[in-house]
């Protein structure tokens, strides 16, 4: 995007989707049925006769409440059950009746987000998402185990949230729904004064009346409204004003915003306070446990009093610490024992398992110990209390130190939503522009069109233009750029960026949900729930982890007991106080709780969600996990050449008549051919000739319209022109319609090429009347990152649709040296293909409309300037500077993290590989060496945070251009 550009606002960042089904529930107190609506388009609809035949015979049928079909249009809204019909149905009678049904929805899909409470490792998420898939009615299910949240489709007309989040609670999890897909353009509001159902009827029928309301549902409970809006018609404040006045007499209603409160952020610290109160309460009972056991027996004389018998052989020792691990072990360690129920219930395994199944063997193991030691005279053997104390402390400090390192993972995205203002200064301006009034208002209240005061110092609410004023606006937090840029009239501003020096009235283009900003955090929200390919090692894993573990360690203690009972190894390779039995115990219960899932489960999701946030930070949005993992394997770069090499904005540097046209002549006949055309080089075209006008002293804004406008795609346009028949575009357009390119002509074309000029010829009435002569400056940085890219094995291609001479000199100045010219969008798309073909991951990089097919098919898209929505949607990767530095962080930082993700699955895998050996007592008979439960326990704990802690140093990350570039 060019810097003060203000072309690409005139669509969102990212393309809304348009559902023709939405939800209108009607104002009924009948809660039981859910009524919604349905719209299409019917044809042969002639007169008013038809469109009631259609109405009476759609009323006949079961479940339909009511339709209205249009005489004029044919379009038909109809409100119905879906318990009852189907929408298929509906549209099958009315084709029986003979009207064909045009612009019908094929499919009527929604889609919801959730946060999810209770997931601990990928054994989890997967039982969420086969949970999910079993609805009768979900389509789709993604559950993110890092970010906590699950993205699920499904067809409204047979399930919905409730049933989903039922379901996803029915599995053991907590579940709060955070967005609906129908939630983009609606506001919820407060409302005070409401006591009756006729207050209700009232402010219904107030706001129903407001141009540019689509639904209204009223929830006397609560005292709030939810209304659904078209924002280029209205917004919160005209419809807070509306219910305002609805107002009259004794009754008055006030109304106001509904802000949901924050509730990621207050449960990531909820989560956080609860895992540090249980391990500072575990340690209140277990470390006096630890010195039961561990320390006082060592210093006598200070630990004898613990080997005083109570009764029998029941020690005051013993009975100290089954009191004092008990609480341990069934209060706060509760969590693992519900954990485990719900895990097995479904019919899968998680660590709560693992843990429950350790200390369970350890405390009921102690128990029989209790229960020999009071009822035997002569009974010795040695506790484990300690064990299951301090395995379910070091469990829950483990836990603790991951939530606080999980919790920074989301540092960068927290940043980016929280960049946008609270408050704005609203204008109100007389039909001459002066100020009339100035008002602080929520910045959630703003409306399209709206005119707002920024002060030097203040942040940008929203999105809009310049109409004001003379400043320059730090953009670093959206773009990456850290030099501020010069803003004036004219001139696009981005929501969230901080006005430096100046002050500015700004008109609001963007607002809400289609502001830049909250089309970024969309996207990297998006990005971070997308499940990785690399992922799916881990998730093979965790299907048979837990049960390989349990099964592991039965067979450890199996084999030191076997052979301890058998004499294999020595009597002295006991420890003291300790039987075969216990030993082959301990053995068993490291190896129980030595495993860990967890860290598998979090090496993938951890390092994506810091890489996609720190980009975001950067100016680079990556759409996820796989877009990561492709762009890492990236062997050639595909470039297209204007508006991507060059800056895009082409400038006519000569223009020259031929065949005796004058030269205004000759200007006005391409202008008029050309002023219909969005392509760049016709805007150059049409400039120019109004600079020619102004300097020959004409200011005659109007041009002659053009009649037969056509788009030669990749050639040029055509038209008529008065009576004369205009062509304006490059050689082609001249074959192709048979105009001879004379000596003259050629020889002006072949010397502009050799200065990477793109000659546009115009031919008047099948004669070539003239050419422009147009340079689109190459961009400073570009031929650094061709070098840069070079040095990392990857190969540059161009390709575009102008001329051979032309691209080849532009690839010569930049150091490209394969080049595809004169190609056509699908063309694009062919070359891309033929290098895929030999066996080359292709990114694509590209700006424009033109570029979304070859986006499309290229392994990595990545869309530069935050070019045009079409170009977004087909991408994998959005740039959202102009700056070719950006393609090369985006391929580094994705070889980053996968560099990162791979060190954390060899920190995770490792350390079960090496882990369980260890424990299982492979070192013990050379070196005397063994691994404590306890201590198993705490290791388990470590491998987590460790990986967790390996993804978090990706927030280091640094350009690497920028750190070459002074």
């Amino acid at each position: 995007m060019e810097v003060n550009g203000k072309d690409d606002l005139n669509a969102p960042l990212l393309k809304s989707s348009d559902d023709f089904v939405v939800d209108i529930p009607q104002p009924t107190n009948n809660k039981e049925r859910k009524i919604r609506t349905v719209k299409f388009k019917i044809g042969e609809i002639k007169c008013a006769s038809c469109s009631t035949t259609v109405e009476s015979l759609l009323e006949k049928l079961d479940g339909i409440e009511n339709a209205v079909v249009s005489p004029l249009q044919g379009l038909a809204a109809i409100n119905y059950i879906p318990e009852l019909i189907k929408v298929k149905k509906i549209k099958e009678a009315i084709e029986e009746a003979g009207f064909p049904v045009d612009e019908f929805p094929e499919q009527d899909i929604s889609v919801c987000r959730l946060r999810i409470k209770g997931m601990a490792c990928t054994s989890c998420s997967e039982s969420i998402e086969r949970a999910l898939q079993m609805i009768d009615g979900v389509k789709t299910a993604v559950v993110g185990l890092a970010l906590e949240e699950a993205k699920v489709h499904f067809d409204p007309n047979l399930t919905d949230t409730d049933c989903i989040i039922e379901a996803i609670e029915d599995a053991g999890f907590g579940a709060e729904l955070i967005s609906s897909e129908n939630d983009a353009n609606k506001v919820h509001l407060t409302v005070e004064g409401v006591n009756s159902p006729e207050d209700l009827t009232i402010i219904h029928s107030s706001l129903e009346s407001v141009v540019g309301v689509t639904h209204v549902e009223m929830n006397l409970e609560e005292n709030k409204i939810t209304v659904a809006y078209d924002p280029d018609l209205t917004g919160p404040r005209s419809l807070i004003n509306c219910i305002q006045e609805a107002g009259n007499g004794s009754k008055s209603y006030n109304a106001s915003l509904f802000v949901a409160p924050i509730r990621r952020e207050a449960e990531q610290q909820q989560e956080i306070r609860i895992y540090r109160d249980q391990f500072f309460l575990s340690c209140i009972f277990s470390v006096p446990v630890f010195v039961f056991s561990m320390l006082l027996p060592m210093l006598p004389p200070y630990g004898n009093w613990l080997d005083y018998k109570i009764h029998n052989m029941l020690t005051i020792g013993i009975l100290l610490r089954w009191i004092l691990c008990t609480p341990v072990q069934f209060i706060i360690g509760r969590r693992f024992y519900v954990g485990s129920y719900y895990a097995l219930r479904r019919k899968s395994a998680n660590m709560d398992v693992l843990v429950a199944l350790g200390t369970n063997a350890a405390y009921f193991y102690s128990m029989y110990i209790v229960i020999k030691a009071l009822t035997s005279d002569k009974f010795e053997g040695q506790d484990f209390f300690e064990t299951s104390a301090m395995l379910i402390s070091f469990i829950l400090l483990g836990k603790y130190l991951e939530v606080l390192a999980k919790g920074k993972t989301s540092d960068a995205l927290s940043k980016l939503t929280d960049l946008a203002p609270d408050t704005a200064h609203l204008l109100t301006l007389d039909n001459d522009g002066n100020v009339v009034s100035e008002e602080e208002i929520s910045t959630q209240l703003l409306q399209k069109n709206d005119i707002i005061k920024i002060v030097p110092g203040a942040k940008v609410p929203v999105d809009g233009i310049v109409i004001d004023g003379q400043s320059h606006v730090n953009e670093s937090m959206i773009t990456g750029e850290a030099i501020p840029i010069a803003k004036g009239p004219d001139d696009k501003v981005i929501g969230g960026t901080m006005n430096e020096n100046g002050c500015l009235l700004v008109k609001a283009t963007h607002v809400g949900s289609e502001t830049t900003l909250s089309q970024i955090v969309q996207l990297v929200e998006a990005a971070q729930l997308a499940r990785a390919p690399v992922q799916k090692l881990a998730d093979k894993i965790s299907r048979f982890f837990v049960p390989t573990v349990v099964a592991a360690a039965l067979l450890t203690w199996l084999g030191w007991f076997i052979t301890g009972q058998a004499g294999v190894y020595p009597e002295y390779w006991i420890p003291e106080a300790t039987n075969k039995f216990e030993l082959a115990l301990q053995f068993g219960i490291s190896v129980l709780v030595v495993a860990c899932p967890c860290a598998l489960g979090l090496a993938t999701p951890t390092a994506v969600m810091v890489a996609t946030g720190k980009g975001a930070s950067q100016g680079v949005l990556i759409k996820g996990g796989n877009a990561l993992e492709k762009a890492h394997k990236v062997k050639t770069v595909v470039f297209d050449k204007t508006g991507t090499l060059t800056v895009g904005k082409p400038e006519v540097v000569s223009a020259v008549p031929f065949s005796g046209y004058s030269m205004e002549e000759f200007c006005d006949l391409a202008t008029a051919a050309e002023v219909n055309s969005e392509h760049p080089m016709a805007k150059a075209v049409v400039e120019h000739a109004k600079r020619y006008r102004q300097k020959i002293g004409s200011h005659t804004k109007h041009f002659t319209e053009v009649k037969d406008f056509e788009v030669h795609t990749g050639a040029g346009v055509s038209g008529k022109v008065g009576d004369a028949t205009v062509l304006v575009g490059n050689k082609r357009l001249m074959r192709a319609c048979k105009v001879p390119i004379g000596p003259k002509v050629d020889d002006y074309i072949s010397k502009n090429e050799q200065l990477a000029r793109t000659c546009v010829l115009v031919a008047i009435d099948g004669k070539v009347a003239g050419a422009f002569a147009v340079t689109d400056p190459v961009k400073p940085e570009a031929k650094l990152v061709i070098s840069y890219l070079r040095s990392m094995s990857i190969s540059s291609v161009m390709v575009t649709g102008d001329n051979l001479a032309t691209a080849t000199a532009i690839a010569n100045e930049v150091g490209i040296d394969k080049v595809f010219a004169e190609t056509d969008p699908l063309g694009k798309a062919d070359k891309i293909k033929e290098l895929q073909m030999k066996g080359m991951a292709v990114a694509m990089v590209g700006d424009g409309i033109n570029d979304s097919p070859a986006l499309a098919a290229a392994d990595v898209g990545m869309a530069i300037g935050a070019g045009t929505d079409v170009a977004i949607e087909a991408a994998d990767i959005v740039l959202i500077k102009s700056n070719l530095e950006d393609v090369v962080t985006a391929i580094d930082l994705s070889r980053k993290t996968m560099s990162r993700i791979r060190l954390n699955y060899v920190w995770a895998l490792g350390y079960n590989i090496l882990g369980m050996p260890i424990a299982a007592g492979i070192l013990f008979p050379f070196t005397g060496i063994r691994l404590p439960p306890w201590l198993a326990g705490a290791c388990m704990a470590a491998s987590s945070i460790s990986v967790v802690c390996s993804s978090l140093l990706l927030q280091s990350y640094k350009k690497p251009l920028h750190a070459r570039m002074p």
